[in-house]
Formats: structure tokens, C-alpha cells, sequence
């Protein structure tokens, strides 16, 4: 679905990504591992068109999407799902939502279906769906950034970090609903400091340092990896 070759992004003179290549599978779960500065979150800006990459280096579904623009990639089937959540301040939960419709809903379509899916994963938001969205709690605001990146219809989701500032009960659910959205259909490319929920979950995965892939297995052969165990898992 997804295939990066010899991808190089820069930041001015600095050289994030050097020929960066790995695949996603269509139906899988694929997980990028790394620590801070590792260039985790450059790629996924750079597949969802936020920050240039080199010519003809992005491919999704056989077309190139180096140069387009980023709602047109979102049209296309990418959803992406950021550090931080950016849970769009002034808007309910219920509205935030709406506005990732936007990509295909046309005057008088339903969106129900779409919201039905996400209040069956995420119940909370639906208890919340008049609240304003800034109000919630981290956890929540979690589900509410999975749960609009749902609602435009992906077939890849992109996350970048799902449990950054969450309890471990918390992530623990994320990881859960990760996987349920992946056996409804939808392809998932996650990026994570916490190795051990990422690989757990994970088809394959891949280490990236400084902007390089520098180990690539399946998520169990890498948590059985030396390597990754000493780096990554604290072993």
C-alpha cells in the first residue's frame, strides 16, 4: 500500500531522512521504533505531504504523492493522526469529528455510519459529544484524535506516538482499539517511543536512527532482538 524509497528529507541545511525505504502492507500493522531526534515524526509529516520529501520517493497504491498537496492525500485514503493530538480548541467533540467529513461528505450525505463506528470504539465520546474538545482529558483527547482521523474514511492510518502522556491502563485501551481498527480493515502505520506496546501489536516493524532504517523484522523478532531489548525494551 504504502513504499518509501530512498527518501530524503531536509530541514534547511539539516538532513533528516537519508534514503529512507521500507514498505506497509496493505491490512497490516506496520511500527516504526526510534529514540528522540530519530526522524519518527519527519516521516510520517513527510507521507502526509506536511513537510517536503524527495521527487517520486513516496509511492501510495502505485502513485507517487511526493508533491501533493496535504488535503488531497487525506482524500485519497491517508489520515493522520498527530504528536499532540491537536484537538481543534472552541469545537465540541461532536464538531471536531464533523470537520474530517470534509474530504468526501457532500451536501446531504449521512455520516452516521461513521459515527457509529467511532462511538462503538470510543464510548466516552459519545457521553461527551457536546463538551468542548480541549476539555477533555488526555486520554480522551486520544480517542477524539483517533476517532476524527476515522471519520474521514482511511485506509492508512498514520499514528504518531498514541500513548505519549498516557496511564498504562489508558494505553492499554489505545493498543486494544489499535488492533480492533486494523481487523475492520484499515492499515496502520505506528510510530512509538514504547517499543514494547508498539511491537506487540505489530506485523513487522523497523528501527530508525538518526534518519536511517537500521534493523527491520517482525515485531516478535524484534522484541527478541538483542539489540532492541538493551536500546528499546530496558533489557
Amino acid at each position: 500500500m504504502l513504499k518509501l524509497q530512498q527518501c530524503d528529507v531536509y530541514y534547511g541545511q539539516i538532513h533528516a531522512l537519508h534514503g529512507l525505504s521500507f514498505e506497509v502492507a496493505a491490512g497490516k500493522i506496520a511500527a516504526i521504533i526510534g529514540s528522540n531526534g530519530a526522524g519518527k515524526t519527519t516521516t510520517l509529516r513527510a507521507i502526509s505531504g506536511l513537510i517536503p520529501a524527495s521527487s517520486k520517493s513516496i509511492m501510495f497504491e502505485g502513485e507517487p504523492i511526493d508533491r501533493i498537496k496535504p488535503e488531497k492525500i487525506v482524500k485519497m485514503g491517508i489520515a493522520h493522526v498527530p504528536q499532540g493530538r491537536r484537538i481543534f480548541p472552541g469545537l465540541t467533540v461532536r464538531e471536531n469529528l464533523n470537520i474530517a467529513t470534509s474530504s468526501w461528505k457532500k451536501r446531504g450525505m449521512s455520516i452516521d455510519k461513521e459515527l457509529d463506528r467511532v462511538y462503538t470504539l470510543f464510548p466516552k465520546l459519545q457521553e461527551r459529544e457536546k463538551q468542548l474538545g480541549w476539555s477533555l482529558s488526555g486520554g480522551e483527547q486520544q480517542m477524539l484524535a483517533v476517532g476524527r482521523a476515522l471519520m474521514s474514511r482511511p485506509k492508512l492510518l498514520l499514528l504518531d506516538e498514541p500513548s505519549l502522556g498516557l496511564a498504562p491502563k489508558v494505553v492499554e485501551e489505545m493498543f486494544e482499539t489499535i488492533q480492533t481498527i486494523n481487523k475492520e480493515g484499515t492499515t496502520v502505520l505506528l510510530v512509538e517511543q514504547n517499543a514494547f506496546a508498539a511491537l506487540s501489536i505489530a506485523d513487522y516493524g523497523y528501527v530508525l536512527d538518526l534518519g536511517e532504517i537500521v534493523l527491520r523484522d517482525t515485531g516478535a523478532s524484534l522484541m527478541k532482538n538483542e539489540m532492541v531489548q538493551a536500546a528499546y525494551l530496558g533489557e
